[in-house]
């Protein structure tokens, strides 16, 4: 019955006009027509209804396109069109006149100036009207971060600003956010009150984005119960993007002096490294088309302010420049007078080169971008950073890798000079980086390592090759980057000296100037938690190593290491007291007498209790996420006290015992036996793959015992950088476990004292045995036959003849990862 079309109601009047106002009876004023969207929470969003008069209208979606669509949002202020839902929950419109064939092509500045209006001719089904949900119709905004891009997330709401509350906030969410702000990607998740009080008002709705969402608006949402949701859990999220750009004093918007904001200082950007695909992207970025040229000096006059030394290594196809990688540390220092500038188009072109006409669009995993076909890149994948890795080559609309037949230091080189990055350190062979997948397209490169691009170098036709992906070639740079921190004993990943790998070899970073955001910048690049503290050196003895770089200063809102200003590259002798000691993680007080001092626990904490009771929560992939209570047990909370230092447990309370949580949910399905060192020692479901809700998250009461703290006793220098940072007076903490010591003494102890008693009752068994039988053991041993030796391999040594046939076979010469079933086959 719900399909059968609705009778079209009396009217006074039907028929066709070529625009909407040419229905107006002679001299009838033009406010008389009325548009706007109904039984939408906006009016953003709804079924479209036309009033002329006293004649109500409503649009037959059989030829609504969103040409329409984008038209009725522009006129009603509403942004553009993101959605012509087939199926919503609107609220039914009364009753109204059918109007269709109405046609737009997108530019109209009114609904009005759109052709072939057709009144009442034709009778649609009455869930055939046409709906729009425009993009302000849930417009997101951030408030209280310390940068545009992070803050308590708002959105607006039946024409007020309310905060969002999400008991089971998803990180897809977050990201839909993010990108739909133009803010980069999600950084971490946080809760709303980091960034101060909201104005109360919370949206009764969960937002449940899948994570390909263009706006959040068009995310799935399920009601919220209020009992399950105040202002106290509010969301907050913080974005990768903390930097925004402008072209100044040049004859129009679209020219001039290329200047970055950096923490509301604006300044200018020094042209070391500025090319014409880092101009495109600007350009681009600002609508202004496509770059023209990239002028050098001071072609748009002096520089004002500081001058920025980010450098930017885009490939000319990314949207906007904060995706392009992006480096600060180490900068060399710049001249106000070798300043970035750009001639732009001034007008939305697309070049032959890049037109997305000529042979369509391809995306591929590990580029994660959209690249026309018709154009060439390169790119290192799979070695941790832009500098290092397997050499994968974009042509004909794929990406691809090179072969390692005659790879060298030579075709290395023109590798790492097209990317910039520096010269060739390695050039490997065997897939190093791991087996690409997709074509093989360049085999046999004989480069002279002057050629400024791969495809110049003498090789074989494209796609032409006899090898297999266990041949790829890579590469490794002396741009290339990596970042550890490395203790004195060697077992903790989060905690020790920070050092960086720079042009081939380790070096330390220096402590001048570092402050509280640097370290936690340091923390969340090494995936050990999102804060920690500046450490004194152990000893003041002056060391045999050297030091790369000093005074690194991140500013709020970074997100890598790489993107912190800094001195510029200089390899020096280092002394201990110069360096910095860092320890990651989240801290807390533990007794050392009267003093106090502090334990970091890494990637575990606890909250909603006290330091050794609360949910339990655990730091993966930059943000703090929570553990479903499926399978927690007391087992799994004893992992969880030992790695808090926190004793044994006493309980393992579920069902959100502690408050829920906000964020991901971490860990699932844990099945520990109580004596892993860690919860990811643990069995338990991939990372993130669970079906839980925030009121399962799991917790954990602890005896609160510190199991063998050596004390540090600390006390706060002034003289230092950092208001927290703290200098060892006596001993540092550290984890002695002389509990679990004695315990495996004692269990030691009685496992051999079983182990003696099971050989004399074996030995009185066979003795009992021999008397009953009347043999005598011994004449046993003096008749065993001859050959019958074992050899180490487990095989009789009659039948080592028949193993001298593999390393034979294996004695050949084998290719990059042959194995023997390879040969055979």
């Amino acid at each position: 019955m719900a399909n059968r079309p609705a009778e079209v109601p009396r009217v006074r009047v039907a028929g066709f006009c070529i625009f909407c106002r040419d229905w107006l009876p002679h001299g009838q004023d033009p406010s008389a027509l009325k548009l706007r969207l109904l039984g939408g929470s906006s009016q953003c969003a709804g079924v479209v209804e036309v009033r002329v008069g006293e004649e109500v209208g409503v649009v037959c979606r059989r030829s609504w396109s969103l040409d329409e669509a984008t038209v009725v949002c522009r006129q009603l202020g509403c942004g553009v069109a993101v959605s012509i839902p087939l199926d919503y929950n609107f609220e039914d419109v009364p009753e109204h006149i059918w109007i269709s064939g109405i046609k737009c092509y997108g530019k109209e500045e009114s609904f009005w100036d759109c052709g072939n209006w057709e009144w009442g001719k034709i009778s649609c089904h009455a869930d055939e009207k046409a709906a729009v949900i425009c993009s302000d119709h849930m417009q997101p905004r951030l408030r209280g971060g310390d940068f545009a891009c992070s803050g308590r997330v708002e959105v607006k709401h039946q024409g007020g600003w309310v905060s969002v509350c999400s008991p089971d906030f998803p990180l897809q969410t977050g990201s839909v956010l993010c990108r739909e702000l133009q803010c980069g990607t999600l950084v971490s998740v946080l809760d709303g009150a980091h960034f101060g009080e909201g104005g109360g008002q919370v949206l009764p709705e969960e937002l449940q984005c899948q994570g390909n969402e263009s706006h959040v608006t068009l995310c799935p949402t399920v009601p919220i119960h209020s009992r399950k949701c105040s202002s106290d859990g509010t969301i907050g999220i913080i974005c990768s993007r903390y930097r925004d750009f402008q072209l100044v004093d040049g004859g129009s918007r679209c020219e001039g002096r290329v200047e970055v904001q950096v923490q509301g200082v604006w300044g200018a950007l020094c042209s070391s490294h500025w090319d014409l695909a880092n101009a495109n992207v600007l350009c681009k970025q600002l609508d202004c088309g496509v770059a023209v040229s990239v002028p050098t000096g001071e072609y748009f006059g002096k520089a004002r302010g500081p001058v920025w030394r980010h450098t930017f290594h885009c490939s000319g196809t990314e949207p906007h420049l904060e995706t392009c990688p992006m480096t600060a540390l180490g900068a060399p220092l710049c001249s106000p007078a070798n300043i970035a500038s750009v001639n732009c188009s001034a007008q939305i072109l697309m070049p032959c080169a890049l037109s997305p006409l000529t042979k369509g669009l391809d995306r591929t995993a590990s580029q994660q971008t959209f690249l026309p076909v018709g154009l060439r890149q390169i790119n290192l994948v799979n070695g941790g950073d832009r500098c290092a890795g397997r050499v994968e080559v974009y042509h004909e609309g794929a990406w691809g890798t090179i072969c390692d037949d005659s790879w060298d230091l030579n075709d290395a080189q023109v590798v790492c000079r097209q990317l910039n990055c520096g010269v060739a350190l390695n050039a490997t062979i065997c897939a190093h980086f791991g087996a690409g997948t997709g074509p093989i397209w360049l085999d046999d490169m004989n480069c002279s390592g002057n050629e400024s691009s791969v495809w110049q170098c003498p090789s074989r036709n494209w796609g032409q090759h006899e090898c297999r992906h266990k041949e790829d070639a890579g590469v490794l740079c002396s741009e290339v980057m990596s970042l550890r921190l490395l203790s004195e004993t060697n077992t903790q990943a989060c905690a020790g000296r920070l050092e960086v790998f720079y042009n081939g070899t380790w070096g330390s970073v220096g402590r001048y100037n570092m402050t509280a955001v640097t370290v936690g910048v340091i923390c969340r690049h090494l995936d050990c938690g999102d804060n920690g503290i500046l450490d004194p050196a152990p000893t003041n003895k002056a060391s045999s190593r050297t030091m790369w770089v000093n005074s690194v200063q991140c500013p709020k809102g970074s997100t890598s290491f790489w993107q912190c200003p800094s001195d510029p590259w200089e390899k020096r002798p280092s002394n201990a007291r110069e360096e910095a000691w860092i320890s990651c993680g989240t801290s807390f007080p533990v007794e050392c007498g009267t003093s106090n001092a502090f334990a970091f626990l890494g990637k575990i904490r606890v909250q909603g209790g006290d330091k050794c009771s609360g949910r339990v929560e655990v730091w993966h992939e930059g943000s703090w996420g929570t553990v479903c209570d499926d399978s927690w047990d007391l087992a799994d909370a004893e992992v969880a006290c030992q790695q808090l230092g926190c004793g044994s447990a006493l309980g393992a309370p579920g069902e959100a015992a502690f408050g829920r949580g906000i964020g991901p949910i971490w860990l699932n399905n844990i099945h520990c036996k109580g004596n892993e060192s860690s919860l990811w020692n643990c069995i338990a479901d991939p990372w993130g793959q669970t079906d839980c809700g925030h009121k399962e998250d799991a917790g954990v009461r602890c005896s609160g015992k510190d199991r063998g703290f050596r004390c540090q006793i600390v006390r706060i220098r002034d003289r230092e950088p950092m208001a927290f940072q703290q200098e060892t007076k006596s001993l540092r903490i550290s984890f002695i476990g002389h509990k679990a010591f004695r315990l495996f003494w004692i269990l030691g102890v009685i496992l051999i004292v079983l182990f003696l008693l099971v050989l004399f009752l074996r030995s009185k068994a066979r003795r009992w045995t021999y008397q009953v039988r009347g043999v005598n053991p011994i004449s046993l041993w003096l008749r065993r036959p001859s050959g019958t030796g074992f050899s180490r391999t487990g095989h009789s040594s009659s039948d080592d003849q028949g193993l001298r046939v593999g390393p034979q076979v294996w004695g050949e010469s084998f290719q990059c990862g042959e194995t023997y079933q390879d040969r055979v086959n």
